[in-house]
């Protein structure tokens, strides 16, 4: 002889059904978002535009271009520290983007891992 479960306990498994459902969801579209991210450029610049880089979403550095006027053999350091700068910046806008997207998919929840 099988118990039956009390009605409101159908009612949970049906919850769980539907909260599993919601979670897989979430994890399609979380997917999606982070091949869309990686499939972007992401631009930024330092020394009022002397030094551009561009990196993919994937944190990859795709491109860097350098005026020829901020070339100074007598200052390495700071054509260096231009570079620096710029790629910080692209890879900062990588992650801003990432965290303000996902953010959208979650609901502002943290699921660490993720991103």
């Amino acid at each position: 002889m099988r118990a039956r479960l009390p009605k409101q306990n159908q009612g949970g498994a049906q919850n769980m059904n539907a909260m599993i459902r919601q979670a897989q969801k979430m994890q399609d579209e979380i997917s999606e978002l982070q091949e869309d991210i990686e499939s972007r450029d992401f631009t930024a610049t330092a020394g009022g535009g002397a030094v551009s880089v561009t990196v993919t979403g994937k944190k990859t550095v795709k491109a860097l271009e350098i005026k020829p006027e901020v070339v100074d053999p007598e200052d390495i350091e700071m054509l260096q520290d231009l570079i620096i700068s710029a790629v910080n910046e692209a890879v900062n806008q990588v992650e801003a983007t990432t965290e303000s997207e996902m953010s959208k998919i979650t609901g502002g929840v943290s699921l660490p891992g993720l991103f």
